[in-house]
């Protein structure tokens, strides 16, 4: 595999200070000298290897995942080759340190542990510049944008400027899952005010110290964004992430025909949730239309499950109101049934009926608590996405199990200290019967000295292969079948480390491969639909995925004259 060649007027210094073309201690002789580096680097020159192996042991070495979570930040601050060499060599071990669950911890911290900006940060006092400083501060060719303000930051709330842990994060599990190139990738935080007190009396805090905006000054923010977006880069694909649920879906409906788009937290959760009980359905000799299915949650996560899955049993031949009687939703006010009047209009298409509630025996003038729900619907499937730990009790698990031979639960909710169950808890009260995936990774379970696998489901298994699919198929919008072709590629991947062959889902060693099958079929299903700029054959479509894949290899630099030279 050969290096790029890039041309460069930076020397000295001011290379060492771009973090992708400094190679630290691996410049070779000749660039040494053409770059004007002697004496600014040790006179030893490193390899790669070496390098991986001095940063490795200097990793090792931190005892606590934030100590490890920074070191690698500053790592990817200096020298991006060698920090995705890194984390691609150790992914299963870094991944939770550069994401879930760690990052949840730095994006609280973020204000006392920064460092160094990263990406673009758009505050709202500054709306009217915006679209100078999109001209000012990026590249032309950005493929994937990933924006947050901060408001839902995992299960931890309102972070405000906090929240840009999450996009830098995400944009690199792109790169590294998918080999989206780091230069064509663009992190964004919408700076609307925090409604967080502690930050606001802060005096470290980095954002704009005011309460979040009212909701039309807020709305006008976000359309001066995405047209701004719009006009410097009108193919780019714009990622929403960790949006409030009353706006999460509201923004998604709004600006998805206007520039491509998809949010994370409700289609690609919505995906990988699905992938797993394809997965587990497969695994028993059933399909999904068989099964009973109680979401606890009622958030943008749960309504985006529930959206797909309807997608999904419709492809299994059921209608819209046979797919929708499969799902029941619970949130903080119990069962989702028509009689309540304060259900969102997402809520709203997953409401049960109240003649199904009354045949129940349930008496739908009061809340209906996940435990009532359980014992009336006996579900196969329990999924967890409330932010609420510990909400699958053992008295809940033990009746659950109590009616189906394999029990499959899904304690979604991350980071851990929001799980909604503990993996070895399911274990122990199911007797070994659960079929058990999470949202945060967990050691394998064990149960009278047998080790179980426990799958992570984890989005890095989908939106790098959806992002990559996308920017290579030229996608002029992100339809929502998009994310059921992304499910059954998943699904359908049977490749396992030794240990790990009753897993769900994949190993992460296997995540280039799976991106690169979600890619295909993803750039294959949107040029079919008529969704690209372009028309391409399916030879073109191929190369177009495998081209995007980038690697990190150090490229070969190559001195371009600037006029103090001339």
């Amino acid at each position: 595999m050969t290096s790029e060649t890039i041309k460069t007027a930076l020397r000295g210094k001011s290379l060492l200070l771009d973090p992708y073309l400094n190679k630290g201690s691996a410049f070779p002789e000749e660039e040494r000298d053409e770059f004007g580096l002697r004496g600014l680097v040790p006179v030893h020159t490193s390899t790669l290897e070496q390098q991986l192996e001095r940063t490795y042991e200097n990793f090792r070495s931190k005892t606590s995942p934030i100590e490890k979570h920074i070191i690698l930040a500053s790592l990817q601050d200096r020298n991006e080759i060698l920090f995705y060499k890194l984390v691609q060599t150790h992914i299963t071990e870094m991944v939770p340190i550069i994401y879930t669950p760690t990052v949840g911890d730095a994006c609280q911290r973020y204000s006392h542990l920064f460092r160094r900006a990263r990406g673009l940060y758009l505050s709202y006092p500054e709306a009217g510049r915006l679209g100078k400083m999109l001209e000012d501060s990026t590249p032309d060719d950005v493929a994937i944008i990933v924006v947050t303000d901060g408001e839902r930051i995992l299960g931890l709330g309102d972070l405000g400027v906090g929240g840009m842990g999450i996009p830098v994060g995400k944009l690199a599990l792109y790169t590294l899952c998918a080999g989206i190139d780091p230069r064509r990738t663009l992190p964004v935080f919408l700076d609307v005010g925090t409604n967080n007190q502690e930050l606001l009396n802060d005096p470290l805090y980095l954002g704009w110290r005011h309460p979040r905006l009212e909701l039309d000054e807020y709305n006008r923010f976000i359309e001066i964004f995405v047209d701004a977006v719009h006009k410097r880069w009108p193919r780019t694909i714009l990622q929403w992430e960790d949006f409030a649920k009353n706006n999460a879906w509201r923004l998604l409906h709004r600006h998805q025909d206007h520039l491509a788009s998809f949010n994370d937290d409700i289609q690609g959760t919505a995906a990988v949730t699905l992938a797993g009980l394809l997965r587990a359905c497969r695994t028993q000799g059933q399909v999904l239309k068989d099964q009973r299915i109680v979401i606890a949650g009622a958030g943008s996560a749960a309504t985006g499950i529930g959206t797909l899955l309807v997608t999904a049993l419709h492809a299994e031949g059921l209608s819209d109101p046979q797919a929708r009687d499969v799902i029941h939703l619970v949130d903080t006010k119990g069962l989702v049934h028509e009689g309540r009047m304060d259900l969102s209009e997402e809520k709203s298409l997953f409401a049960q009926k109240l003649e199904k509630v009354r045949a129940w025996g349930l008496d739908a003038t009061k809340p209906i608590p996940l435990e009532g729900v359980v014992q009336a619907v006996k579900p196969t499937v329990l999924i967890g996405t409330s932010g609420q730990p510990g909400m699958f009790n053992e008295a809940l698990v033990r009746s659950m199990a109590a009616f189906v031979e394999r029990p499959i639960i899904f304690p979604l909710s991350n980071p851990t200290s929001k799980s909604e169950a503990k993996p070895e808890d399911l274990i122990r009260w199911t007797a070994g019967r659960a079929v058990i995936a999470t949202g945060s990774p967990y050691e394998p379970a064990d149960w009278k000295g047998t080790k179980i696998p426990i799958g992570q489901c984890n989005n890095a298994f989908i939106f790098p292969g959806v992002g990559l699919g996308l920017v290579a198929a030229g996608a002029r919008r992100v339809p929502e079948i998009t994310f059921l072709v992304a499910a059954k590629t998943l699904a359908a991947f049977d490749e396992r480390l030794p240990g790990f062959e009753t897993s769900l889902f994949p190993n992460l060693e296997h995540v280039r491969q799976v991106s690169y099958n979600i890619a295909l079929a993803v750039a294959r299903d949107i040029v079919e639909r008529g969704q690209s700029y372009e028309k391409l054959t399916a030879k073109e479509i191929q190369d177009r995925v495998k081209g995007a894949i980038w690697q990190p290899i150090y490229p070969k630099l190559k001195r371009l004259k600037s006029r103090r030279d001339a």
